[in-house]
């Protein structure tokens, strides 16, 4: 059987508890031998050498070196990694290894909760399959991100919250490698409830699978 750990955490905003309830039943559902933590103490442990999955959902946040040093090396070895939002695309702010690890850092949600537009880039990837262009309400993320990600889906700032990024085209959704362990991440899931959005919820669900060893 295939073992997961989530760890949640952070700004209680982002409702990680919620959200590491809905991430549980999902990955229950699918097969999974689940382990919820709420500290990063959990990263250090040794047994994630022997996962199949990590779901990080700690906005912000603190890692010690120990803890971080732990963890990629575990990814490294084969461990997968799944994440979402600012659960793990703004977790950890002071730690590039981590960044390293996910492929992109939150920076900025001009405008806050909008209505935008998430297009789907590449159709003929078994993550997106059915999955056409699809509108969506909650914070637009901006983000540095590493040109080594191999993205799945864009949407585009228009301009009128920040007018110097008029046209830019980001990645909301990717998947890249770390050494042997496979990465997935979402810019989607501001709150639980972001899961009641069928295309988020298969896109997060189908990444959470593809990248467990």
């Amino acid at each position: 059987m295939r073992e997961a750990l989530i760890v949640w955490g952070g700004w209680s905003g982002h409702e990680p508890e919620e959200c590491a309830a809905v991430i549980r039943e999902m990955l229950e559902e699918d097969g999974f031998k689940v382990y919820v933590e709420h500290s990063t103490e959990a990263f250090a442990d040794p047994s994630i050498h022997d996962l199949s999955l990590i779901v990080p959902i700690m906005t912000m946040s603190k890692i010690e070196k120990e803890e971080v040093k732990n963890l990629a090396a575990a990814i490294q070895s084969g461990v997968g990694i799944a994440g979402y939002h600012g659960g793990a695309g703004d977790a950890f702010r002071e730690s590039v290894d981590y960044q390293f690890i996910i492929g992109g850092q939150w920076v900025a949600h001009p405008g806050n909760i909008i209505d935008y537009t998430v297009n789907v880039t590449r159709p003929d990837d078994p993550l997106m399959e059915g999955i056409t262009d699809f509108p969506y309400t909650s914070e637009q993320y901006y983000m540095h991100v590493d040109p080594s990600n191999e993205v799945l889906a864009t949407t585009t700032f228009t301009g009128e919250h920040a007018y110097w990024i008029n046209g830019v085209v980001m990645p909301v959704v990717w998947k890249r490698k770390y050494g042997e362990g496979r990465v997935f991440y979402s810019s989607l899931g501001h709150q639980a409830k972001e899961f009641g959005v069928p295309q988020m919820k298969t896109i997060f669900r189908r990444g959470a699978n593809w990248a467990a060893r």
